[in-house]
């Protein structure tokens, strides 16, 4: 018999200070104890008060060993890095960056014209064999990402099968799901995920209801394992994340923008940066 995914945790997300003072919320963070592989990081980033003043944004800086995944609703995210790569992330696209061996970008972000910056970050972990592999790019825009509507629910698909439809971002190690979803008050989303397979969700927008549970945005849940993942709509139209994806069950030492495996891995990335040898040529 098919088992529903119960909540193990609702998380409540806490304002941090980042890059050149950008303030976040932030749900989770990578951590040794490694409890929501392979997922290691989400922010959200609501630039709405003009008292914030101009945004510095996120300054050149390093990653190695993981996947960054950026996720724009309004405003925009200008992107340069030591690859030669640069281009924008506007309102519905998406971009997913496989650091491995090392990668030096800069993010801007900069307000769209309601005066508004509204997106997402999510930290994708590389399983052992894949930390130290070529840097890579899936640029998705906004209108080749898959929008299924159906009995009250709209349903973005970024990444994994939803309704028969594959979202564009593929050969990801984690196998991730990773979904926009919009429900209306009443309406029933239902979606099977693998056993074994961590499964979240961050309501930024309404209520929800979860196995008889009434939960009011912001929050992140954190879901026991089980086939299916059923989220009902409350009184309040509703807009969520929903991310799922194998974790990797390998032990994790991060260390601000890297995440490895040991913590010769780690010093070995520090004595890269000083030595110039982080970035290498692509052949």
């Amino acid at each position: 018999m098919e088992q529903i995914r119960a909540i193990r945790a609702v998380i409540e997300p806490q304002m941090v200070i980042e890059g050149a003072g950008v303030r976040l919320l932030r749900s989770i963070a990578p951590r040794v104890s490694n409890e929501y592989d392979p997922f290691l990081l989400f922010d959200h980033f609501a630039f709405n008060d003009p008292r914030e003043g101009p945004i510095a944004g996120f300054p050149t800086h390093p990653h190695r060993g993981i996947e960054t995944v950026t996720y724009m609703l309004e405003g925009n995210v200008r992107h340069r890095d030591s690859l030669g790569n640069m281009g924008i992330i506007g309102p519905g696209d998406v971009q997913w960056m496989t650091s491995g061996r090392g990668i030096l970008h800069e993010e801007m972000p900069r307000r769209g014209p309601g005066g508004v910056i509204y997106g997402f970050q999510l930290w994708v972990n590389l399983p052992a064999a894949l930390k130290m592999s070529r840097p890579r790019y899936q640029e998705v825009r906004a209108d080749t990402i898959p929008v299924i509507e159906q009995g009250g629910i709209r349903v973005r698909v970024v990444a994994g099968t939803y309704a028969g439809i594959t979202g564009p971002v593929t050969e990801i190690a984690a196998d991730p799901l990773y979904m926009d979803i919009s429900l209306q008050p009443g309406s029933l989303f239902e979606h099977p995920v693998a056993r074994g397979h961590t499964t979240l969700i961050y309501l930024f927008q309404g209520e929800v209801r979860v196995g008889g549970n009434t939960i009011s945005a912001v929050k992140m849940l954190h879901f026991e394992d089980g086939d299916i993942l059923r989220i009902e709509g409350g009184d309040q139209p509703a807009r969520f994340m929903a991310f799922a994806g194998a974790p990797f069950k390998e032990p994790i030492v991060p260390y601000g923008p890297f995440v490895m495996n040991t913590r010769e891995e780690i010093q070995q990335a520090l004595i890269d940066l000083r030595n110039g040898t982080f970035v290498q040529e692509e052949r």
